[in-house]
């Protein structure tokens, strides 16, 4: 969700956000996912440093790490000290959680990690997923005296729907802020990852989430996104123009400029300037039904500002009436999923 000091960037013309893949190795290998691949080494710390500084340069104001796996990387402290170092507003992280230890949580921390979102799809693993509940659960309470801002996140398909409510449950009887959000196709390899004849479903869980949110709970997803998501799923059009490229980008492992996670470039990062980010300020071929969540609401944000703002107020006003009314249920437990 976007936060108020950041309203600003939504103005102007520099870039907002980028993403820089520490590594592209993964601990595990979720059948959805085309966001690793093993055989590509560790980048140097050297080299990753020298495309933060470039990021930093071309005025970006956050940055996240990625993989992979970023907690492979066995300089992954020193990489969050280092982008730190460099004056981001946030330091931020994703992360399956299964390398996480108590130790290094206090050493990213010494580091100035801002925040971490940690994956989880089931509360226990299957074939095509093993990010579970189950083998992080323990972990959680780790974050009670944490500086470190917590959120867990879910893919939302047909094999974790059945399992997702407890997940989001378990979060939420901790205070820890989660969400699910509905799987994005694969473009690199033209696979559909989501079926339009199962939408209902996953429209109806997105729904339930609306609820919890709405009588005060600690959902991780804005209301723009909500919306994104349910036009999305009964195939509505959006208008809106993509930023990616723009003002929010991805670096690879090796350098790489990239639009987003899904829509990759050959040029150096090094080579890339604030002309070529303002070149990718229009609409974009791919962007319908498009799941990169994190480019999709900055560029609601960018492209409507003044609806984004109106949205987020309407909704903490429903959930203010709402909590004020009381009553209802207050997890997904309390719901039938048939």
């Amino acid at each position: 969700m976007i936060g108020l000091q950041q309203v600003l960037r939504v103005f102007d013309s520099k870039p907002w956000v980028a993403h820089l893949y520490v590594t592209e190795q993964c601990n595990l290998d979720c059948h959805y996912c085309n966001e690793y691949d093993n055989s590509i080494p560790h980048p140097a710390v050297a080299d990753l440093q020298k495309w933060m500084d470039h990021i930093r340069a071309l005025g970006v104001a956050r940055i996240g790490f990625q993989g992979g796996e970023p907690l492979k990387h066995p300089d992954i402290v020193e990489l969050v000290r280092y982008a730190k170092s460099l004056g981001f507003d946030k330091v931020s992280m994703s992360t399956n959680g299964f390398l996480l230890t108590a130790e290094l949580l206090a050493d990213l921390e010494g580091a100035g990690l801002d925040q971490l979102q940690i994956s989880v799809d089931r509360m226990t693993p299957i074939a095509s997923t093993r990010k579970s509940m189950k083998s992080i659960v323990h972990k959680l309470d780790w974050f009670k005296d944490s500086k470190i801002s917590l959120n867990v996140s879910g893919v939302l398909f047909k094999e974790t729907l059945d399992e997702m409510g407890q997940v989001i449950d378990t979060c939420l009887d901790r205070g820890i802020p989660v969400h699910a959000r509905v799987i994005h196709d694969d473009l690199l390899h033209d696979r559909a990852l989501r079926d339009p004849a199962a939408s209902e479903p996953l429209l109806r869980f997105i729904e339930k989430q609306e609820d919890l949110k709405r009588r005060g709970e600690r959902i991780h997803t804005s209301w723009n996104l909500f919306s994104y998501e349910k036009k999305m799923l009964r195939q509505e059009p959006v208008e809106w123009t993509c930023i990616a490229g723009y003002k929010y980008f991805f670096v690879s492992s090796r350098g790489k400029f990239w639009l987003c996670s899904q829509v990759r470039t050959e040029r150096d990062l090094l080579e890339i300037t604030r002309e070529d980010l303002l070149s990718y300020n229009k609409k974009k071929s791919c962007q319908a039904g498009c799941g990169v969540y994190c480019t999709a609401e900055a560029s609601l944000a960018v492209s409507h500002p003044l609806q984004y703002v109106g949205r987020e107020v309407a909704g903490m006003v429903a959930s203010g009436v709402s909590r004020m009314q009381g009553g209802g249920p207050a997890r997904i437990r309390d719901f039938a999923l048939s």
